[in-house]
């Protein structure tokens, strides 16, 4: 009862504050009313993670309205007009060979723990339906991305139990190589590439996460891995939190050239709000971040662009960006630079709706597809933590592995063009 009364008194503050704010900036006021016309959908959010560090993931132990050692809790989102948020289920590399399975499927029960204890808040989400269900009821529709194909060891059984569980989009790496993917710090030259890109097992992950409707994440990647993925995916992809690189040389950040292929692909980069990829700096402000949503409308199209702070997985963010409740300033930004109200709900939501509705008529063409049940060759993955149960000729399983892979790309290619 406590924490309604407190939640209540928060909106009341946030009312009389936006009313104020409004009556002085004319942009605000249109931003905050396009905001209740479309869902602000952000592409990535590290409370989980904070949730773990903080709690070990005890809910029991936080109140949401009042916690305040975190970029996010429910006054912020409320104040934010956080419509939809992928919430990441992340576990480090360090996990990676031991127990990253584990921690990923605990961090995955507690954002559903989350949308249980406050169901006036949160609606666990798994589809674009279920956005703008939860958002035509005020609550935030609560989808969940995994950041890290290390948190699948390498098992295509445990990418298909995951969506079963409602994850719906999965970073290929996070900053390490797993067996079948390279990582962005491959570009930097301080790790060497395993893979060239993608392995063939890489290949084939890429291919059930079509089949299923999984969102593919290029977040993380090597630039090689997302010229691979954007050549071969029926799907469209997202970036889930990247900048533009033209603004930012970083190489987490995206290179022109690939966000070309995003818009011809029908794919999404979603702006991350972290400092050192918004200027390259320790310091950074709103208009930073509108240069990238500026510089990504000019190379590609503002049908590309979307929202991806990484609250509370980064240690610095931009002066007036310090939370989610900040989130409507960069809106009133864009406003201010010119961008129509068409093009302003296209980067707040209606892009991601697109991409995930895209991905869900894939998926859909593909129904009478078998899942994909060839392992990983067993050499690739072999370690001191891992049995052999099952594997017998590794050779074998290689070479069934590649011709599967070969006719599959075939077949999909072929029922792509019929849903497209």
């Amino acid at each position: 009862m406590l924490s309604k009364v407190i939640s209540a008194a928060y909106l009341a503050l946030w009312v009389s504050s936006c009313t104020s704010t409004s009556a002085e900036d004319p942009f605000m006021t249109r931003a905050l009313q396009l905001m209740t016309e479309t869902p602000l959908i952000d592409g990535h959010n590290d409370l989980p993670w904070q949730l773990r560090k903080q709690f070990n993931n005890e809910l029991n132990k936080v109140d949401l309205n009042t916690l305040e050692t975190t970029h996010t809790n429910i006054p912020k989102i409320k104040e934010g007009r956080l419509g939809a948020q992928f919430w990441s289920a992340y576990v480090p590399c360090e996990t990676q060979y031991k127990d990253a399975v584990r921690q990923t499927l605990e961090q995955i029960d507690v954002v559903h723990r989350m949308c249980q204890k406050y169901p006036e808040t949160f609606m666990f989400a798994t589809s674009s339906k279920d956005i703008m269900d939860a958002f035509n009821m005020n609550k935030t529709a609560s989808l969940i991305g995994v950041e890290g194909g290390h948190s699948l060891d390498s098992s295509l059984g445990t990418l298909r139990t995951m969506y079963q569980l409602g994850v719906r989009y999965l970073t290929l790496t996070h900053s390490c190589n797993t067996p079948w993917a390279d990582n962005w710090l491959v570009d930097t030259g301080s790790e060497p590439s395993q893979h060239s890109g993608l392995s063939p097992f890489g290949k084939q992950l890429i291919v059930e996460m079509n089949r299923l409707g999984m969102l593919i994440d290029l977040a993380h990647v090597t630039e090689a891995v997302m010229k691979q993925v954007l050549d071969m995916s029926a799907a469209p992809v997202i970036f889930s939190h990247s900048s533009a690189y033209s603004i930012c040389p970083h190489k987490r950040n995206v290179p022109d050239n690939v966000l070309i292929r995003v818009n011809e692909t029908g794919g999404i980069v979603m702006v991350n709000f972290y400092n050192d990829y918004v200027t390259c700096s320790k310091t950074a402000n709103i208009s930073d971040v509108a240069d990238h949503f500026d510089h990504i409308k000019k190379v590609a199209g503002a049908g590309v662009v979307g929202f991806g702070g990484d609250y509370d997985g980064v240690t610095r963010l931009p002066e007036g960006l310090e939370d989610v409740s900040k989130v409507p300033k960069v809106v009133a930004e864009l406003l201010r630079r010119g961008w129509t109200d068409e093009e302003i709900k296209a980067a707040l939501g209606n892009n991601l709706l697109r991409v995930l509705s895209k991905a869900e008529k894939v998926r859909d063409g593909l129904a009478g597809k078998s899942p994909d049940d060839v392992p990983i060759p067993y050499d690739e993955v072999k370690n001191s933590c891992r049995t052999s149960y099952g594997y017998h000729n590794a050779g074998a399983v290689h070479s069934l592995s590649t011709l599967a892979l070969v006719l599959t790309l075939a077949l999909q290619a072929f029922i792509t063009s019929t849903v497209s």
